[in-house]
């Protein structure tokens, strides 16, 4: 190295010589008169047809070019997308829903994240999902005030770790290779195929990503599934390589030698660190035997469920109090059903006495007996308002106790023998928070022209009409309106009017007596943000408004004002998505 280095001081000088004069050798082939008037015409002819295709080329969407087009505009869009001063992610064309690729430019970073973190501990509803959704994956720049751009991507990692889509997370990772500190959301989904015994999945998934060669965790799945799809040699080169660079793991050099024929030699060391090491202790041993207790991790629990090694309800000792506790828990992390479980609670013994006065006798019961003893009373109860009054009882427990979803289908079952006309009136909250129908409501629109959010103007949110026929159609329906002077014009009709009016749909003048607008009840801070073009912020202020309510659940005082908002940003699709819930009459 020291010669090359001297090599290189000492001849350096001679290869840029012999380099200019080679290239300008090259070059005086072909004189140029850069004076010439006709050559510099030609020049800036040139100059212009380039800078016109380039603004030709803007004008579509530059996430819908595909990477097989022109190669010299491929380079260009991966410099700009990727580059230290422009850096964007996500899988959205902003177009897609209104939205613009600067939206989140004149916002505070700091106000973002103060935000964000008092969204991620609420309970949202599937709109307000959608919402953000939306907003984090559409492709956009980053904030510039207050945060950095590796904040503000951990912002939409953070979201899409806490959401748990793997197959939205799956498609981020493969459209967004490029960008760095993937790392975390890597291994979320990996670990997830894995625990649910899908290695195939977890190892297809690593083959089509950039995953950074020097995290450990993920070169050893990388390296192990090139031994499970029978790719040896690469495997042991790989792992070499990693020996080279100081990787020491002892517990997985050992699986390795024993899955590469080395050392046959069964270990039956359990590693519970993560769900890799846990699967190559099952993979490595043929007599794998593992018992999960209270400390085991969930995704070793679901492992064990998808690979059918828990154990079976039958044979579970019912003194061993432990035991069924944890079956509770892994019931209400659905690695259990709750069919097993409730096939257990059947197994528990009772006298008497007990079941002929659950409701005092469970009181002087702990834990799973207390439970078990309910639910038998449950299933033997005939008396509507004694099944009623302990099922609510029941479920209050798995409440109490931390494990409510290991009680949610069974509940179901029970209330839907029930007659909602038999429901005593001291139970029809409870009945109505947990019944579920089968049958499936909002089948389609029905169009009611005495109405005016219910009428045939509907259709020009569904793109199914014209400005022209809208036109034409409000001012028929709005003339039978006034012709009615009972009619009473709602809120609702005024939000769907708006929103044709922000349109710039047009109706005669002789119609603007009909309603007078009310925006009062819009918060001030959404005001000075639409004014601010804060179109990002605003959007994350209407998934906190939102929270876990969904659109069909809000006032409509609360509609107008979010729907105001979206007229007022111009995010017509959004606003016509959300309009198509909320104002017409279902069936």
């Amino acid at each position: 190295m020291k010669i090359l280095k001297l090599l290189n001081k000492k001849y350096l000088p001679f290869f840029f010589y012999f380099l200019f004069f080679q290239s300008t050798e090259l070059f005086s082939n072909e004189p140029v008169d850069i004076w010439n008037l006709e050559n510099k015409e030609n020049f800036e002819e040139k100059s212009l047809e380039i800078n016109n295709q380039e603004l030709d080329s803007s004008t579509n969407s530059i996430y819908e070019i595909q990477p097989e087009q022109s190669s010299v505009f491929s380079v260009e869009q991966d410099e700009i997308l990727f580059s230290n001063k422009i850096q964007i992610t996500g899988l959205y064309d902003p177009s897609d829903n209104d939205l613009t690729i600067d939206m989140w430019v004149n916002s505070d970073g700091k106000k973002i994240i103060e935000l964000f973190e008092k969204i991620k501990k609420m309970d949202l509803s599937t709109d307000s999902k959608e919402i953000l959704k939306i907003l984090l994956l559409t492709n956009s720049y980053s904030p510039s005030k207050n945060i950095s751009y590796d904040d503000f991507l951990k912002l939409k990692h953070d979201w899409l770790l806490q959401n748990g889509d793997l197959n939205l997370i799956e498609q981020y990772l493969i459209k967004n290779k490029k960008i760095n500190n993937n790392n975390k959301l890597i291994k979320f989904l990996l670990d997830e195929h894995l625990s649910r015994s899908e290695l195939e999945k977890s190892c297809k998934i690593l083959s089509k990503i950039n995953y950074p060669t020097t995290d450990q965790y993920l070169s050893k799945f990388n390296i192990y599934c090139l031994i499970n799809n029978d790719k040896r040699e690469e495997a042991q080169l790989q792992f070499d390589l990693k020996k080279e660079l100081g990787f020491k793991d002892v517990f997985f050099e050992k699986k390795f030698n024993y899955l590469m024929g080395y050392n046959l030699k069964i270990d039956q060391t359990v590693s519970e660190k993560n769900i890799l090491d846990f699967h190559l202790s099952h993979r490595t041993n043929p007599k794998f035997t593992f018992e999960p207790n209270d400390t085991t991790s969930k995704s070793i629990w679901r492992y064990l469920s998808t690979s059918n090694l828990l154990t079976n309800i039958k044979s579970v000792d019912l003194e061993d109090k432990q035991k069924i506790l944890s079956i509770e828990k892994a019931t209400h992390e659905g690695n259990y059903t709750e069919e097993e479980l409730f096939e257990l609670y059947k197994r528990f013994q009772f006298n008497i006495n007990q079941l002929l006065t659950v409701k005092q006798s469970h009181r002087l019961l702990q834990g799973a007996d207390s439970r078990a003893l309910l639910y038998q009373g449950i299933l033997l109860s005939s008396e509507i308002e004694k099944k009623l009054e302990l099922t609510k009882i029941l479920k209050d427990s798995f409440i109490k106790e931390g494990i409510v979803n290991a009680f949610t289908s069974e509940l179901v079952f029970i209330l839907e023998k029930i007659d909602e006309k038999d429901v005593p009136s001291n139970y029809t909250s409870f009945y109505n928070k947990y019944i579920k129908s089968e049958k499936s409501v909002l089948r389609k629109i029905k169009i009611n022209n005495k109405v005016i959010h219910q009428s045939k103007l509907i259709n020009y949110f569904k793109e199914n009409t014209s400005k022209e026929n809208v036109e034409k159609d409000l001012n028929d329906v709005l003339k039978k309106i006034k012709k009615n002077k009972k009619y009473f014009v709602s809120t609702k009709d005024i939000i769907l009017l708006e929103a044709l009016k922000s349109d710039e749909v047009e109706f005669a003048k002789k119609y603007d007596s009909l309603y007078e607008i009310d925006e009062s009840n819009m918060p001030s801070d959404i005001k000075n943000l639409i004014e601010n073009e804060e179109t990002g912020f605003v959007l994350l202020r209407l998934a906190q408004i939102l929270g876990q309510d969904n659109f069909e659940d809000l006032g409509s005082e609360t509609l107008f004002f979010i729907v105001s908002a979206l007229n007022q940003l111009n995010i017509d699709k959004l606003r016509n998505k959300i309009l198509l819930k909320v104002l017409p009459l279902k069936v």
